[in-house]
Parts: C-alpha cells; sequence; structure tokens
C-alpha cells in the first residue's frame, strides 16, 4: 500500500478522515477516503500501489470488462449503456475537429463502435486483456493495451475520452499532461465523466454509495474540485452536464450493498430524489460530464 502525503491540487499535507467503506465488489476489504482540509479535494489514502491494484479488477462482477456476463444489475447495466452511448456521439457531435477520437479506458468499446457507426475514427486504451480483446475481436475496433499510450503520435486527436476512468488513474499529473500533448489544437475537446461524491445519492448512502468504489476509485471527485484541478494542468472547463441515470444505477448497486439484496423500489425514489436535488442545486448530479478545452501558453 501507497500513503499520499500532499495533496495532488494545493500540495497540503493536512488531511481529515472522511469516510471508510468496505470493497463491496470483491475482498471486503476496508479503505479510508480522506479530505485536504485546506481545498477539499478527497481521496483514498492509503491505496494500492501500481504493482497491487490489478487484483482489484479481477472480478467477473466488473461489468465494464465483462461483455457477456448475464444478471438482473448487468441487463439494467447494459440497457442504460445503449441509451447513454446515443448521448455520447452525440455530445461529440457538436464539436468540430479531425474526426479523430481517442477512449482512455474503454471497455470492452461500445462507445467507440458507437463513433464509428457515425464516421469517426477511433482508437482505444484499455489495460484489461480480456475487454481489449473482445473489443478487437467481436467489434472489429483498435483497442491497445495502457502502455501505448505513450507511442500515440503528438497533436493527433480533436476528441479525446475519459468515461469514469480518470478517478482510477494513480499518477493524474502525468495523464493530464499526455492528453494535453495529443490534442491536436485548441479546438480539441477532453471529455471527462467522474461521479460527484457531494450528489445527493453519495450523501444519502454514504459508506455503502457504490461509486465510491474502493479500492480502485483512487479520486472521489466533486466540481468544486475538479475545476481547480483541470486548470492547474492547462484545461479550462467550458460546460457541465449530468448523467441523469447514473443515479438511478449507482443506488441500485448501493442498495444492494448495504442491504444486501436488489430493492428496486427504494433504488428508483432514491435516483428520482437525487435528480430532483441535484437540478434545484445546478449541476449537483450523481455523475457529471465536465468539457475541458487546453490552454495552451503563447510563445
Amino acid at each position: 500500500m501507497e500513503k499520499i502525503s500532499n495533496c495532488i491540487i494545493c500540495g497540503s499535507d493536512i488531511f481529515k478522515d472522511f469516510l471508510r467503506c468496505k470493497d463491496y465488489l470483491m475482498k471486503r476489504e476496508e479503505f479510508r477516503i480522506v479530505t485536504c482540509k485546506q481545498c477539499g479535494f478527497r481521496f483514498t489514502n492509503p491505496r494500492p500501489g501500481v504493482d497491487e491494484i490489478g487484483r482489484y479488477y479481477e472480478s467477473t462482477d466488473y461489468i465494464s470488462h465483462n461483455a457477456q456476463k448475464k444478471g438482473i444489475v448487468e441487463s439494467a447495466y447494459r440497457i442504460l449503456r445503449a441509451y447513454s452511448v446515443k448521448r455520447k456521439v452525440k455530445l461529440l457531435q457538436r464539436f468540430p475537429g479531425n474526426g479523430n477520437v481517442l477512449d482512455i479506458g474503454c471497455g470492452t468499446g461500445e462507445f467507440l463502435a458507437g463513433c464509428n457507426r457515425e464516421g469517426y475514427k477511433t482508437t482505444g486504451i484499455e489495460p484489461n486483456v480480456f475487454a481489449r480483446r473482445f473489443a478487437n475481436e467481436k467489434l472489429g475496433l483498435t483497442v491497445v493495451p495502457e502502455e501505448s499510450l505513450e507511442e500515440l503520435p503528438h497533436a493527433s486527436f480533436s476528441i479525446i475520452t475519459m468515461w469514469h476512468v480518470l478517478e482510477h488513474v494513480h499518477d493524474l499529473e502525468t495523464r493530464m499532461m499526455k492528453i494535453k500533448n495529443l490534442m491536436s489544437s485548441t479546438d480539441s475537446v477532453f471529455i471527462v465523466a467522474l461521479p460527484n461524491s457531494d450528489s445527493w445519492d453519495a450523501v444519502h448512502y454514504r459508506e455503502y454509495w457504490a461509486a465510491f468504489d474502493l479500492p480502485r476509485h483512487l479520486y472521489h471527485f466533486t466540481p468544486a474540485t475538479f475545476l481547480p484541478l483541470a486548470e492547474k494542468f492547462g484545461f479550462t472547463v467550458i460546460e457541465m452536464h449530468p448523467m441523469k441515470l447514473d443515479a438511478f444505477y449507482i443506488s441500485l448497486l448501493s442498495e444492494k450493498y448495504k442491504k444486501g439484496r436488489h430493492d428496486f423500489l427504494s433504488a428508483l425514489f432514491s435516483g428520482l430524489k437525487s435528480n430532483f436535488y441535484a437540478r434545484n442545486k445546478k449541476i449537483n448530479y450523481s455523475s457529471i460530464i465536465y468539457i475541458l478545452k487546453p490552454v495552451f501558453n503563447e510563445k
């Protein structure tokens, strides 16, 4: 396990305990989330190191890596994902560029397949070998291992996406710098989807909130902490959009973690409540899409 000594946003070394949560997906180990007392950033601390984290993904229940597992939750996930893919592609079509899309952490590749159908040229990055194999062999995509990210040509993508992936990345500074390096111009966009640990459902479920997903989620963003993080690494957030369906899916998993069984009715009400209160607070939804543009220093 590795311990974080300084906040990645403000550099402070003064933290306070926020919450202790178990790994409900796999090993039932308990982990701690801390809050930076200076800027409010939340992160898992201590956390598994790069050489340890892989074993926490070795589960057939990790749906983004398993395109064929059957079950009620998995079926719900795939129905929501099919709808979500259409919405995501439609979002991309608002932005000009060379049509080159890079999706980092693409899982089994359904989003990239949707992009291909609309004429985009796509590349995927996926560390999980089984998800990568499915994307390449079953969907005919170009998906390469994570280490291949360093081999991609400079300034080659007009759209880069990370759908619920950035919170998994150990070295945020290196990753953000690399993404900026890959963007082709100031018209390029970086689209990031993240859980919001200030949402109504996060507060309601607390240690059972499925989107804490310890220890796989290393960071627990809110709008108040993601915006300064983006600015620190040379981006500006130009738009924020809700992911309203996430409130229902996350509530469904959270009910299972809390009660040991599925409670669809309670999950439905929690999802509705979360979206209702988020609407009243502008953009405090369960998950949020941030659209970033790079800021290049003038020479």
